[in-house]
């Protein structure tokens, strides 16, 4: 809105002050700080709300030495309210609805994958908790709908963004929207054609699913994700200028900038959002919020084709999706399980270790991860 505000305003006498959020660090920045605050003074409301709608945690205790642990380990936090992620997706779109530049299509496709995906785990929750469907929508629903949104994502994306996305390669601007930009490597592409739809589909359902399977202890998901979007923050503002991009050998996604205020709303959320989700928990995320996580950090991954540097960046969601891969694979085949329980945080939670220092020394390993991840620019 800020941005319209400006173009109308352009020629308006007394409103040069308002130059100033032509800057996309300063609107990032803007956008940040609003979306905390938002998120500091809406908590309360919203929590209260959860609880009145009897949205709470139920520690199921199904059978399986496994799950009866898991309900032993978190008995405490039945009752908690739910679906908090409603909180964080009010954050941003205020946010971002006041500072973001909706001219870049870039912007508006982001929000559809946040949207989209934060809509499949709306209806989980939903089912789960206003139904009473301890399920939740069902395995074939949830493959269908992210397919779907996946599909659509992808499709607008090849018919919006084909023109949008350069990279110099052997001194050449060629468009690589419908290419793979190969990490550590310069002047190598491989063009997919429509191949980039299903690629897009298995980037955002693996990233959503990766997202949820992480939000098991409390604030673990909001903290590893604040890593991973103060990281693309910056990322997604080297790949929107051109002389950045230019210099360290990088695509350059036309409006990629608007997608760093983007990132910086979701940063303020997961600052916000972790004032009440720290350790003990008053509210928990829900599917709502880990598959609107994963969703938008998917989308801007594949938007400012960066892909192979989620894969580092998300170190901790590749691991925690692994960790389920293996032990169901391993207990399928051999009978026997790798990990004491999966995913990987309950794997050390089962041994022993205090939920507060699994949650603090995954924090650390993400924030680790996210600085290699800005190193990794300059290995061209």
């Amino acid at each position: 809105m800020i941005p319209f505000l400006l173009s109308l305003a352009e020629d308006a006498a007394g409103a040069s002050f308002l130059r100033v959020f032509d800057y996309i660090t300063v609107r990032a920045g803007c956008a940040l700080s609003l979306s905390f605050i938002l998120s500091i003074l809406l908590g309360p409301k919203v929590i209260a709300m959860l609880g009145k709608m009897q949205m709470r945690q139920f520690i199921r205790d199904s059978k399986g030495e496994n799950a009866i642990s898991l309900a032993e380990m978190h008995a405490h936090k039945g009752g908690v309210p739910t679906m908090g992620g409603i909180l964080m997706i009010a954050s941003i779109l205020i946010s971002i609805g006041l500072l973001g530049d909706f001219s870049q299509p870039v912007l508006s496709l982001a929000l559809f994958g946040m949207l989209g995906y934060a809509a499949i785990g709306f209806a989980d929750d939903y089912l789960k908790k206003v139904k009473k469907n301890s399920d939740g929508l069902s395995a074939r629903g949830k493959i269908i709908s992210q397919v779907a949104v996946g599909s659509i994502f992808a499709g607008v994306y090849i018919w919006l963004c084909s023109d949008l996305v350069t990279y110099n390669v052997a001194g050449e601007s060629t468009k690589v929207a419908n290419a793979l930009v190969l990490p550590f490597v310069k002047d190598v592409v491989l063009p997919i054609g429509m191949l980039f739809i299903p690629f897009a589909i298995l980037v955002l359902t693996a990233t959503s699913n990766a997202v949820n399977l992480t939000d098991g202890l409390d604030g673990l998901a909001a903290g590893v994700t604040l890593s991973a979007a103060l990281c693309f923050s910056v990322v997604a503002y080297l790949i929107g200028r051109i002389d950045a991009s230019e210099y360290l050998i990088i695509p350059h996604v036309q409006g990629a900038g608007e997608l760093a205020v983007l990132l910086a709303a979701l940063c303020g959320a997961c600052l916000g959002f972790l004032w009440f989700n720290a350790h003990p928990a008053q509210v928990f995320m829900g599917d709502t919020g880990s598959m609107m996580l994963g969703g938008l950090l998917g989308s801007v991954a594949l938007l400012i084709k960066q892909e192979a540097l989620l894969l580092i960046v998300g170190g901790i969601f590749v691991a925690e999706a692994l960790s389920v891969i293996l032990q169901v694979g391993s207990y399928k085949l051999r009978k026997k399980r790798i990990f004491r329980m999966a995913p990987l945080h309950h794997h050390f939670e089962k041994g022993g270790v205090p939920e507060s220092k699994i949650i603090a020394r995954f924090w650390i390993v993400s924030a680790l991860l996210a600085l290699a991840g800005l190193v990794t620019l300059k290995f061209r």
